[in-house]
């Protein structure tokens, strides 16, 4: 069941110059299930942040419409506030409240709240009740932004890239709240530009750029569907005929990046990993150091766009 409905939208800002029109987002639709965690992946600039603002009713589209719950975004907005909690890329608190002042009075916006300590029980700054803003870590702000995203009890949670600027621990326990909340029941869309917090977190996955969805499934789907699933590399001492590697069955590309080391696409590595062995003893070639890399999302995209994610 579709708790979000986007449908053909479009979103054009006029440039600096006045001479055209830049397309942001370029007629996507996709929906959102309720329950799950759906993620929009790309580079920056992709579109992403601009989608979500859009389905929140933060921006008006230029065409098109958002619906939650059957409900469009944009004519009936004030319905849809009491359905969503959003986390924004950068968030601004009264400085001079402390955490449990800055969630009461989130509360008095809606027409019902989580008291304060559960909310801050949720994301395990309990003990923080009485602090500024700015004497909270980074991690913990980030949390407190969820936090304070969900003083509504919404059903609907949007992520907008909620581990920017994190070190690795703090992103993986980001990530472990982020669950935890979808544990709960509710569904959680999040953007972001990392592949593995989109492999870890979410049920399915939209690959976005230059404006378009260019793919959507579950991670898996996405990586399973690619011509090439693995990556091999290995060192060889002996030199040897590279033409001959390249007819073993299931070896796509063959690259020498240095005299001896030799990276292979190939498209399962389980099926070519034998064949592989054999034509090495066959022309008494000894791989050193072999290493079998899986495809992720990051292969997916560059080999729907032929750039990395991160351009």
């Amino acid at each position: 069941m579709s708790i979000i409905e986007v449908k053909e939208l479009v979103k054009k800002f006029k440039t600096p110059d006045k001479k055209g029109d830049l397309i942001a987002v370029n007629g996507i639709s996709f929906s959102v299930e309720k329950g799950e965690i759906f993620g929009l992946l790309g580079p920056n600039g992709a579109g992403k942040t601009t989608t979500l603002e859009i389905i929140e009713g933060l921006q008006d589209p230029t065409s098109g419409e958002t619906l939650i719950k059957g409900i469009n975004t944009h004519k009936e907005l004030n319905k849809v506030k009491n359905l969503i909690g959003i986390q924004l890329q950068s968030s601004a608190y009264y400085e001079f409240l402390k955490l449990g002042e800055i969630l009461e009075l989130f509360g008095t916006f809606y027409h019902k709240a989580i008291e304060p300590d559960k909310l801050l029980d949720i994301v395990q700054l309990r003990d923080k009740k009485k602090a500024l803003i700015k004497q909270l870590s980074g991690g913990q702000q980030q949390r407190f932004s969820i936090c304070a995203a969900l003083v509504n009890d919404p059903e609907v949670v949007f992520l907008d890239e909620p581990t920017t600027g994190l070190d690795p621990q703090a992103r993986r326990s980001m990530w472990e709240f982020i669950k935890k909340i979808n544990e709960q029941g509710k569904t959680v869309v999040i953007t972001t530009h990392y592949m593995e917090e989109a492999e870890y977190l979410c049920n399915r996955v939209g690959i976005m750029d230059q404006g378009k969805i260019i793919s959507l499934d579950t991670p898996k789907n996405l990586v399973r569907n690619l011509h090439s699933s693995a990556r091999i590399n290995f060192y060889a001492d002996e030199q040897f005929d590279i033409d001959s590697l390249k007819s073993v069955d299931g070896i796509l590309e063959v690259k020498n990046d240095s005299e001896h080391k030799y990276h292979l696409k190939v498209t399962h590595s389980n099926e070519v990993l034998p064949k592989l062995y054999k034509w090495a003893e066959q022309n008494n070639i000894f791989m050193q150091e072999l290493e079998v890399v899986t495809a992720g999302l990051e292969d997916v995209f560059i080999e729907l766009t032929g750039k990395k994610l991160r351009d």
